[in-house]
């Protein structure tokens, strides 16, 4: 308390003049005078003039965080548009596996694909059911477009699913509305082909392949693919079809198992 009194009679010069200017100055803008008036109008207009830079660069700082803020937006938006287009997809999958399953004359397991390729000389997958969910090794598996494989090894909750594009897969199929019947095996990016096909049957684009029913593993009437392609050997009496099927077999998530008939018990 002591310091501040000397301090204030040390500097009481200066505490008087800015005293007597505070003062001064609130008793001009306080006067109705029209001098001060325009004095105050001035005052005002300068304080405009200098605090303009600052507001300036305030409102910068705005745009630029509302430039950071829908910058963000702009890239999730993308993420958001794809999401939704998968669900979508996913959805439509789904759909089509339901209609099928009410459709079908078969008994089905449906299962979702839980790994791909788990075995180097195998094309093969890995799905959600086994022994428990009435699973057998050589059950058919398909899709609601049509055959992807089959069931070559189990255990209680998982079985392991041979791909129709492992080069070692062979199934028995038909031509329609021909009737010609051929072994269907893979070919490459998405086609099989059907050899040893007799040269007098007329078959076009466009007919559909069906399994044939003589396996013991493929009922008959199992949807394939589609002819791609007729090529006649002139060095014999047949003929070689190339068939498109209708898997993307990069893609797929939901498949079927065919575990009987609904005649059987």
């Amino acid at each position: 308390m002591r310091g501040i009194y000397s301090a204030f009679i040390k500097n009481k010069d200066h505490f008087l003049i800015f005293f007597s200017v505070f003062i001064s100055v609130t008793l001009l803008l306080s006067t109705e005078d029209p001098r001060m008036r325009f004095i105050r109008a001035k005052a005002a207009d300068f304080t405009a003039f200098i605090s303009s830079p600052i507001n300036w660069i305030d409102f910068l700082k705005d745009v630029e965080e509302q430039n950071r803020v829908l910058r963000e937006k702009n890239l999730f938006l993308p993420l958001q548009v794809e999401s939704m287009y998968n669900l979508k997809n996913e959805n439509d999958e789904l759909k089509k596996m339901l209609d099928f399953k009410n459709d079908t004359k078969f008994r089905v397991k449906s299962a979702k694909v839980i790994n791909k390729g788990i075995q180097p000389n195998l094309a093969s997958v890995l799905i959600n059911i086994g022994a428990m969910d009435s699973v057998l090794k050589n059950q058919p598996v398909l899709t609601p477009y049509g055959v992807i494989g089959k069931v070559v090894e189990l255990s209680n909750s998982n079985s392991i699913v041979q791909l129709i594009s492992d080069n070692n897969f062979r199934i028995s199929v038909r031509i329609m509305p021909s009737g010609a019947t051929g072994i269907l095996r893979w070919l490459n990016s998405g086609l099989a082909q059907i050899r040893e096909v007799q040269k007098n049957v007329q078959i076009n684009i466009g007919d559909k392949v069906i399994t044939s029913g003589y396996s013991d593993i493929y009922p008959a009437g199992l949807p394939v693919g589609e002819v791609a392609g007729v090529y006649d050997d002139r060095s014999s009496y047949q003929k070689t079809i190339n068939v498109t099927l209708p898997n993307d077999l990069s893609s797929f998530q939901n498949v079927f198992v065919i575990i009987g008939t609904e005649n059987e018990n």
